[in-house]
């Protein structure tokens, strides 16, 4: 499996993803890494439903993702895609490995950073950034590709947090 992109995006697979990120990556592979989805048939369906015919999909727990990484898919591109930080920091932990994350959305009713209008941040938010940080992972803030990355830290520095 050739990961081109990590990414915790609240909403999983919607536009951004399927409009912007897939072809510009030329991904033909999709893993959404969630375990409510995973164990939701229905939200399982609609997901494999919004997704091209040519663009493989493959869902699973968090706690399954280090091994159907490790078995992959070829050489396919791949966008591996977690609802939330915690969820990527405790794939990273378990053997999941990555340089980069990139968070696209988060929205949280417990916002104590506003890092951008997509990116809403809660204190548990930011232990985790600051987990993966610690652990080597490069942490951006992107909601499509035509925009520029945003490291993170930058933006703690700016911000004074």
């Amino acid at each position: 499996m050739d990961i081109a992109l990590v990414r915790v995006d609240n909403r999983l697979v919607h536009g951004q993803i399927l409009e912007a990120w897939v072809p510009y990556l030329h991904a033909s592979c999709i893993v959404v890494a969630d375990d409510e989805v995973a164990c939701d048939f229905f939200r399982e369906t609609v997901i494999r439903m919004a997704v091209p015919r040519e663009v493989a999909v493959m869902i699973c727990g968090v706690d399954e993702l280090p091994k159907n990484c490790a078995t992959g898919r070829g050489g396919r591109k791949t966008i591996i895609l977690f609802s939330r930080i915690a969820d990527a920091l405790a794939a990273c932990r378990l053997g999941f490995s990555f340089k980069k994350l990139n968070i696209g959305n988060v929205y949280n009713e417990n916002c104590t950073l506003c890092c951008t209008p997509s990116v809403l941040l809660s204190e548990g938010d930011i232990s985790d950034i600051s987990s993966l940080h610690e652990m080597g992972v490069q942490i951006e803030l992107q909601r499509v590709p035509q925009e520029k990355p945003v490291d993170f830290y930058d933006i703690v520095r700016r911000l004074g947090h």
